[in-house]
C-alpha cells in the first residue's frame, strides 16, 4: 500500500468535482490534435552498424504535436543515438493517443509485427494518472507489460522515458496540477523502485522541469513555447526529450561496454 497516494487521495476527494468540470472545460478548449505520421522511418549512414529501435506508448510516443515522427520524440532520439553510436538506426512506433499501461499491453503488444530490436523505448504514465489507477493497479500493469515485452524480445534492453510533466502543462488548473502531478510522480516512484535493480530495464526517472531544460540547452521563451496545445509537447520539446533520452540510454551498462 502506498500511503502517500492515500493520503492525497483522501485530500483530494472534495476536489474531484471541481476537477471534473474543469477537465470538461479544458478538453472543450484544447484543440483536437492528429497524431504524427509515417511511424516507421531509417537513418542511414557510412557505418556498417545498424541499430533497431522501438517505441511504444501513449500520446507522446504516438506525436500528438507534430506533424510527422521524424519531427517528435522517435525521430530526435534515433538521430541522437545515431550520431553517439556511429549507427545506422531502423525505428518504429507503436503507440496511441490515450492509452493506458494495460491498453498498450492488451492492444498494441500483440500487433508488434517486428521480431528483433536492438532498444526498446516506452513512454507512459500520464493516462494512468489522469484516470486516477492507483499505484498497485500501475505496477500489476507494468509488471505485465514487461513481462510480455520480454518473451517477445527476451534479450532486448527496456527503457521507460521521464513520467509526462504534468505540473509544466500551461492549459492544466492549479488543482489538476496537484493532484494528477503529484500522483504521476508517485507512479515513478514506483517505476523506479520496480527497475533500479534490473539489467535489462530502465527508467529515466529526472522529472521533466522546463526551467531546467531551459538553462540546461540555453532557450528563451516561457513555457507555452514547450507545448503544442497546453498539453501536448510541441516540436522544440520534442527534440529536447529525444535528446535527453539518447543521452540516458547511451549512458547505461548496456552501451559503455
Amino acid at each position: 500500500m502506498n500511503l502517500k497516494y492515500y493520503i492525497g487521495f483522501v485530500v483530494s476527494l472534495p476536489l474531484l468535482p471541481i476537477m471534473y468540470l474543469q477537465g470538461k472545460k479544458i478538453r472543450k478548449n484544447t484543440p483536437k490534435l492528429p497524431e504524427a505520421r509515417n511511424p516507421q522511418g531509417y537513418i542511414k549512414t557510412a557505418a556498417e552498424k545498424t541499430l533497431k529501435i522501438l517505441a511504444i506508448g501513449e500520446s507522446t510516443i504516438a506525436g500528438i504535436g507534430v506533424d510527422f515522427h521524424e519531427n517528435g520524440f522517435i525521430g530526435a532520439l534515433a538521430k541522437e543515438i545515431s550520431e553517439k553510436t556511429n549507427s545506422s538506426i531502423l525505428w518504429r512506433v507503436y503507440a496511441k493517443s490515450g492509452y493506458t499501461a494495460k491498453m498498450v499491453r492488451k492492444r498494441i503488444v500483440p500487433e508488434i509485427e517486428d521480431s528483433n530490436a536492438d532498444i526498446i523505448v516506452i513512454g507512459l504514465g500520464g493516462n494512468d494518472a489522469f484516470k486516477l489507477n492507483s499505484p498497485e493497479i500501475w505496477m500489476v500493469n507494468i509488471n505485465l507489460l514487461i513481462k510480455d515485452l520480454k518473451r517477445k524480445f527476451p534479450k532486448t534492453p527496456i527503457y521507460f522515458t521521464n513520467m509526462p510533466p504534468i505540473k509544466e502543462f500551461p492549459a492544466f488548473t492549479k488543482i489538476i496540477k496537484f493532484v494528477i502531478g503529484n500522483l504521476v510522480e508517485i507512479l515513478g516512484k514506483r517505476l523506479y523502485r520496480k527497475v533500479k535493480n534490473n539489467k535489462n530495464v530502465h527508467f529515466n526517472n529526472e522529472i521533466i522541469s522546463i526551467e531546467t531544460w531551459k538553462e540546461r540547452y540555453k532557450i528563451k521563451g516561457n513555457s507555452t513555447t514547450f507545448f503544442s496545445d497546453g498539453v501536448h509537447p510541441s516540436k522544440l520539446t520534442y527534440q529536447i526529450w529525444g535528446k535527453d533520452m539518447a543521452t540516458f540510454i547511451m549512458n547505461t551498462k548496456i552501451f559503455k561496454q
